[in-house]
């Protein structure tokens, strides 16, 4: 398999900062050091060989994000802003039921609300931007998109706090319901679109990115109403494992530029209609060979992290259940979104001669967010399997 990788290097490529830039990266080193010492010297009764890759894995990706964007250094601030009321209420013992502030504004599935509401404000925002021109309503979407990420991940670090109280045997990185899972959804796309926004200096693509992420939250609040999985429950023993805090990571990043992938690919397609018809829609969207990079981009990025993923699955699956593959159906259908992506960017990477054209790539990346999703939701809701915790 052949995979150009041009795309790739050009969009995670960051250019050097000026000296003030220079100083502020050495800052967020010392900073993000000193915060991993101290996890070490709080919790290194309980590490082992393990613990320290993964400690040294996330000390290595935050180091790296927040060195080269400079906004993630303050996304990441922000987080510890909003998020530490929370964490301070319930470990000084305060609950939703006797404080104000955390039934409204700091319990978890409140900044989820919260974090809703930023999301459609976002979308819609977005989406008069594109269709009316308005820099403002573009400039709003942006800060919403923001806020959004703030509060999901600020609810997330206060769920984790959440799932400890009252049940200490419970405490568990929250991800292992459906509820939980889209959250992570939410924001993880969120981020990445921000960033991808950062790179093509656009607003056009949020009027693609956000909706989707809307309707993403629309389930996740059905899912939280209906079935009340937005309470916190025991976990099962299979997943009170170390493993779930890298698998489920490089997953869920997979899982996010992969449905970004198909919403650039939509508006490659919008795009080239309106090239036919002279729309409007030519001057709030990059070009066509722009679009087709972003793609490339992303899926790439989605593919390597995907891999990442379906391999650390594989060790966590022989250490929980005996075996590296037993075609479970999530199994399945993680390799077949593997083989459909891989042959995405072999085809991609082939000479321009023989290479399929940019309106193939885009109707296949879009066609894609199907089997994206089969394999993150429909596996859990109609098929079962060993890998059924989200099952509603």
């Amino acid at each position: 398999m052949s995979v150009d990788v041009s795309d790739f290097r050009q969009w995670f490529a960051f250019p050097q900062g000026a000296r003030e830039q220079r100083l502020w990266q050495r800052l967020w080193a010392v900073f993000l050091s000193a915060g991993a010492i101290a996890v070490w010297a709080i919790f290194r009764a309980d590490f082992w060989m393990w613990q320290y890759i993964t400690l040294g894995i996330w000390y290595a990706a935050l180091l790296w994000f927040g060195w080269h964007w400079p906004a993630f250094r303050r996304l990441f601030f922000a987080i510890l802003i909003v998020a530490a009321p929370g964490v301070g209420l319930y470990m000084a013992g305060y609950t939703a039921a006797n404080s104000l502030l955390l039934r409204y504004i700091f319990q978890s599935t409140s900044m989820f609300y919260w974090m809703s509401a930023a999301i459609l404000v976002s979308a819609v925002s977005y989406y008069w931007y594109l269709y009316a021109g308005s820099q403002s309503a573009g400039d709003r979407g942006h800060r919403f998109a923001w806020l959004a990420t703030v509060l999901g991940f600020a609810g997330l670090a206060i769920r984790w706090k959440q799932t400890y109280v009252g049940h200490p045997s419970w405490g568990h990185i929250p991800v292992t319901n459906m509820y939980d899972a889209m959250v992570l959804l939410c924001t993880i796309t969120a981020l990445f679109y921000l960033y991808y926004e950062s790179q093509g200096k656009r607003r056009g693509l949020g009027a693609f990115a956000m909706p989707m992420i809307l309707a993403a939250d629309i389930f996740l609040i059905w899912v939280g109403v209906a079935y009340h999985q937005n309470q916190i429950q025991p976990i099962v023993p299979a997943l009170n494992s170390f493993w779930i805090k890298l698998h489920v990571p490089c997953e869920f990043i997979a899982y996010a530029n992969f449905y970004l992938a198909a919403m650039v690919g939509l508006a490659y397609l919008l795009r080239q209609r309106a090239e036919r018809i002279g729309s409007h829609l030519t001057e709030r969207l990059p070009d066509l060979p722009k679009l087709e990079r972003i793609m490339a981009a992303m899926v790439t990025f989605g593919f390597l992290l995907f891999t990442a993923a379906t391999i650390l699955g594989a060790v966590w699956a022989a250490k929980a259940w005996g075996g590296f593959w037993s075609w479970d159906p999530k199994e399945t259908w993680a390799l077949i979104v593997w083989l459909n992506y891989a042959a995405y960017l072999h085809l991609r990477g082939r000479s321009p001669q023989h290479r399929p054209s940019g309106k193939t790539l885009a109707w296949w990346s879009v066609i894609s967010l199907l089997t994206v999703t089969f394999c993150f939701i429909g596996v859990d809701l109609f098929l079962g399997g060993l890998h059924s915790y989200a099952k509603l």
